[in-house]
């Protein structure tokens, strides 16, 4: 636990990739592999059940260190991190404590959730006599569901690619479902991430889908050459999705590497058509009215694990394929991006016939101007932009460079200017600040004009922005709940968003995705931002 503990503060330390990667590459190759399957899990992005309700946790170090809960929620909102508020104000304690990563998480950690309030205080009180500082914030990230540091799953790859002598892209293959929730890591799986070609090691199975390819967002296309040498693509607003027929069997993974083959049956039943040995990689969308649907109803079918024959038949979901990996049991991802899509329409003829299953059709790449005008009419095929693939790229792993190149070309977000209402104070850097905000429109209905919110964003302005809004926030605070400001409504900023959907859910019957701030309106009178009506009108809009 403390050399992982060590570990994570040399990471949260470094901001260049090569020091993080070295670090990595010594920890791994010095801890035993029980430890170092653990930390691969967290590093890589395992997220295991919160083993500690906030509020106890809250309460428990506030005794601990025997302060009010007032002063302990006044020091939280001044540090910004639940975590190293906890290491800070708790008593010094030596931190002796000799336990590896894995008997901590195994034996400490996680019988936690099953223990009562009481003995679970009685247990966090003892943890912390045994920890140091560092220790003690490592612990808090663990047992509150927060780890987080500033490393990719692409530097893990990196360094055990280093330990083991291996190509990283076998890594990151074998890596394939290792930070599932329900995964139990241990000497059995590190030793399988590491082995060499030879002893096997792929630690996921028949059923694994291979490592996807990312692409970069684009915005200039006058630097990428020639038109003719790029594959066109619609940038469908789905989820990203590889569908794996192997051994007489169908997997559906998610980009986030979940399988969620029963949310969508009707997918699994059309590949059951494709050849053995293939892996498709494309999206999932919902098909209505011979056109996407938006992302919203997509949704109704991902937060469901099993799915109704009804829903099935109300939000119809189609993959859309655009790539092919496997042919087979042949890895395909050394071929060109054209040679690859000349397979993709050859080896899908058997599927055509299948209304949960269509190919990604190619728009026209004569020339540049040519897909801007096919960008700019992204939204009336409901879609979110172009996707531009360079046809000599290599099917890559992550979002790298090296085997060529796919690009997101977006279209222009929706855009509106609303009014600052609420706001929160941020976390991390951010600690101190009122960083986190929400937004609310005017709303002229029944004879009265108000304000309703409508959006929470918290990214978009410059740090010398960010501090001049947290100066007029402190200035105009009119009532307090909890963490969250109200305030006098007085400044006005253009949020933008990529989708826009009814939502019963939401006060302002509207729910908007990823919004982020576009720019402070400093030359607009809060009288002056835009009403519900804008919104709702965006709905129903023409592209």
């Amino acid at each position: 636990m403390q050399a992982f503990a060590r570990l994570f503060a040399e990471l949260d330390a470094q901001t260049a990739t090569a020091p993080k990667v070295a670090a990595l590459t010594r920890y791994f190759a010095a801890s035993p592999p029980r430890d170092a399957a653990w930390a691969v899990y967290f590093l890589a992005g395992g997220k295991p059940r919160r083993a500690v309700p906030t509020k106890l946790l809250r309460e428990a170090a506030a005794r601990a260190a025997g302060i009010e809960e007032w002063l302990f929620d006044t020091c939280y909102e001044s540090v910004g991190d639940l975590a190293e508020t906890i290491a800070l104000i708790l008593p010094h304690a030596d931190g002796q404590d000799t336990l590896g990563l894995a008997d901590w998480v195994e034996t400490r950690i996680l019988p936690l959730k099953d223990l009562g309030a009481e003995d679970m205080e009685a247990r966090l009180n003892d943890y912390w006599r045994a920890l140091d500082r560092p220790g003690r914030f490592l612990l808090g990230k663990l047992i509150g569901g927060g780890f987080r540091v500033g490393v990719s799953r692409l530097l893990v790859t990196r360094a055990l690619a280093q330990v083991a002598g291996l190509h990283a892209k076998l890594i990151a293959q074998r890596m394939i479902g290792y930070t599932d929730a329900k995964a139990r890591p241990g000497t059995e799986e590190f030793l399988a991430l590491i082995a060499p070609p030879s002893a096997g090691g792929l630690a996921a199975g028949p059923g694994a889908p291979y490592p996807f390819f990312l692409a970069h967002t684009h915005t200039d296309s006058n630097a990428l050459g020639d038109a003719r040498d790029w594959q066109v693509e619609w940038k469908f607003d789905g989820i990203r999705a590889q569908v794996v027929r192997r051994e007489g069997r169908v997997w559906i993974w998610s980009r986030g590497e979940e399988l969620v083959t029963e949310r969508f049956p009707e997918i699994a039943r059309a590949a059951e058509a494709a050849g053995e040995g293939s892996v498709f990689d494309g999206e999932i969308v919902v098909w209505q009215n011979d056109r996407p649907a938006p992302f919203a109803v997509l949704q109704q079918r991902l937060n469901r694990k099993t799915v109704s024959t009804r829903l099935q038949q109300s939000a119809p979901a189609t993959f859309i394929a655009y790539d092919l990996l496997e042919l087979e049991g042949r890895d395909l991802r050394w071929m060109p991006q054209h040679a690859r899509r000349s397979t993709l329409e050859a080896t899908t003829r058997a599927l055509a016939g299948e209304p949960a299953w269509r190919i990604s059709p190619l728009l026209d790449a004569t020339d540049w101007d040519t897909v801007a005008r096919q960008r700019a009419a992204a939204r009336a095929q409901g879609v979110e932009g172009v996707m531009l693939k360079q046809k000599s790229a290599r099917y890559g792993s992550g979002r790298t460079r090296e085997e060529g190149l796919w690009l997101k070309w977006k279209v222009d977000p929706y855009a509106v200017d609303c009014v600052l209402v609420y706001a929160q104070s941020g976390h991390g850097r951010r600690a101190g600040l009122y960083s986190d905000y929400t937004f609310a429109l005017w709303d002229e209905r029944d004879g009265e004009r108000r304000l309703v919110p409508f959006a929470k964003a918290y990214s978009g302005l410059t740090d010398t922005e960010m501090r001049e809004v947290d100066a007029i926030v402190k200035k105009t605070i009119v009532e307090k709940f909890g963490p969250v400001r109200a305030v006098t409504p007085t400044l006005v900023f253009e949020l933008g968003f990529e989708g826009i959907a009814r939502s019963p859910r939401h006060k302002s019957g509207v729910a908007v995705r990823f919004p982020r701030m576009l720019r402070w309106r400093r030359d607009k009178r809060v009288e002056e931002a835009d009403t519900l009506a804008t919104l709702m009108a965006l709905l129903d809009a023409p592209a």
